[in-house]
């Protein structure tokens, strides 16, 4: 081997390198820039924004799709590391619901956008409503949908299945699905499931598959082994809910965050 031929791989080893600590520095940009929610903040503990985001594979010149973005937790981190490369699709509650509390969160979510163009100028809002059949973006070109603590809520309105047929049509062949979700006990029943807020780790897989999606890997970044997962309340009675109050207020707090599971899926590529 060449002393110039030995050179060039170095070389070559050193760019990619830096190329993976931008990618990085980029999460960590956006994770701790001034724009952010400081109440969001206290909850990366929680949450591993950078972790879960790494997990599911995003990176900066992706087209993401999140589903149900709320108060836009994650689209404060989405939004920024998207902006430059990338397309995020918010796909939000629908404009014509009957709900007062999905119109005041989209008013809510819209007018955070249109206070920072700078964080939020590749933001598309769409709608996510999978009982009309209605896109979350358009046919085959996200690069990735992702999801965070909202299987139950599909469950709960009966279109879970909708919802998933909705991230495969999204996706381009090879493209993922990441899904975080409150994890419950297996074996755990429907009933219980949707009840709680919690679902199995099998329960969820299963709508995944059935959707056509190949299930990857699984990670533990969001686990929490102090959550026994059967509270009064459900996964609401632990933060930021708290939905008893100041009853058993320090041993929920004790426990943090309920725990969590985080899913890999992806499109087959034919």
């Amino acid at each position: 081997m060449t002393s110039n031929f030995k050179k060039s791989l170095v070389a070559l080893a050193g760019a990619l390198a830096l190329a993976g600590t931008a990618q990085a520095a980029d999460f960590s940009a956006a994770i701790k820039g001034d724009h952010r929610n400081k109440d969001y903040v206290a909850r990366d503990q929680y949450r591993n924004p950078a972790e879960t985001l790494e997990f599911m594979g995003i990176e900066p010149d992706m087209t993401v799709v999140e589903i149900t973005p709320g108060g836009g937790w994650y689209t404060e981190i989405l939004g920024p590391y998207l902006s430059k490369e990338g397309i995020l699709y918010a796909a939000h509650f629908p404009e014509n619901s009957e709900s007062d509390y999905f119109k005041r969160s989209l008013k809510n979510f819209k007018a955070k956008l249109a206070a920072n163009d700078k964080a939020y100028k590749k933001v598309i809002v769409t709608e996510f409503a999978p009982q009309t059949g209605r896109e979350i973006a358009p046919a085959g070109s996200a690069d990735a949908v992702v999801t965070f603590r909202n299987v139950h809520n599909w469950m709960y309105r009966n279109y879970a299945d909708e919802a998933f047929a909705s991230f495969f049509a999204a996706l381009k062949p090879g493209g993922v699905l990441g899904i975080v979700e409150h994890r419950a006990k297996p074996g755990t029943s429907l009933e219980d499931m949707v009840k709680s807020g919690y679902v199995t780790q099998e329960y969820v897989i299963d709508l995944a598959k059935k959707a056509g999606f190949e299930f990857e890997e699984a990670s533990e970044v969001n686990a929490n082994p102090k959550d026994t997962a059967d509270h009064p309340k459900g996964v609401w009675t632990l933060p930021p809910v708290m939905r008893l109050g100041e009853e058993d207020r320090e041993k929920y707090l004790a426990i943090g965050e309920s725990d969590r599971m985080t899913l890999r899926f992806r499109k087959p590529k034919s």
